[in-house]
Formats: C-alpha cells, structure tokens, sequence
C-alpha cells in the first residue's frame, strides 16, 4: 500500500502557490454613475444606444459604427444643455462591443450616460 499524503500536501501547496501567482484582473472601464434618486425633470433630448447580439450599435434606432457613435456622442455633448445617452445593450451582448461603446461615450464627452432596463439583467446572473 502506497501512502498518498505526501502527494497530497504536495499537491495543496502546488494550488495554494498558483493561487497567490495569479495577477489581479487591471481591466476596467470608468464610469460614473448618478448618486441619489433621479431627477424629477424630464429628460427632454434623450438618446437611445443599444447594441444586439450582431455587435451592431445604433443610435436612436439607425445603425452606425464607433467612429459615427464618437461623432454624435460629441455632438449631444456640445449642446448648452448636454442631452442624455442612454445605453441599452442586449443582455447576450459580447462584453468587448459594450466596453468600446462605453469607452467611445467616455472618450467624446458623454457626461449625461445612463443604464435603462438594467434590471432584466437580474435574471442572467
């Protein structure tokens, strides 16, 4: 009979090295988020992005690319009154579109950004 102990300390320190070895995740994306209840004013320029399953962002329901969504972004951003940029993206969404979307929003200005319907997001989690 063969005695495994041995081999299993062995094998708990091997895991517990890899463990403490691995580098925490750096990735993040900044967002500000509102603090407190929202306004009791409406929200009289309001833009829609979403962005669906194909990767395809559209703006106010007509598709265009990262490069146009910068431009419009800049566009809302330069107003007097700076108008919102709801973001909507569908829940199976790949996260790298939603990043570079957020990131493009971010990068022009987009001050006003919020996050409609994110609770049915509750249910995928």
């Amino acid at each position: 009979m063969i005695n495994t102990t041995p081999l299993i300390d062995v094998m708990l320190v091997m895991l517990v090295m890899f463990i403490i070895t691995i580098p925490p995740p750096t990735h993040s994306v900044d967002v500000t988020l509102p603090a407190g209840p929202p306004p009791d004013a409406k929200v009289l320029d309001a833009n829609r992005v979403t962005i669906d399953t194909a990767d395809v962002i559209r703006w106010n329901e007509e598709a265009v690319d990262l490069a146009q969504l910068g431009l419009l972004v800049k566009q809302a951003a330069e107003r007097p009154d700076p108008a919102a940029i709801l973001l909507e993206p569908d829940a199976r969404a790949r996260y790298l579109r939603v990043d570079e979307a957020i990131g493009a929003i971010r990068r022009n200005g987009g001050s006003k950004l919020a996050f409609p319907g994110i609770h049915s997001y509750a249910g995928l989690i």
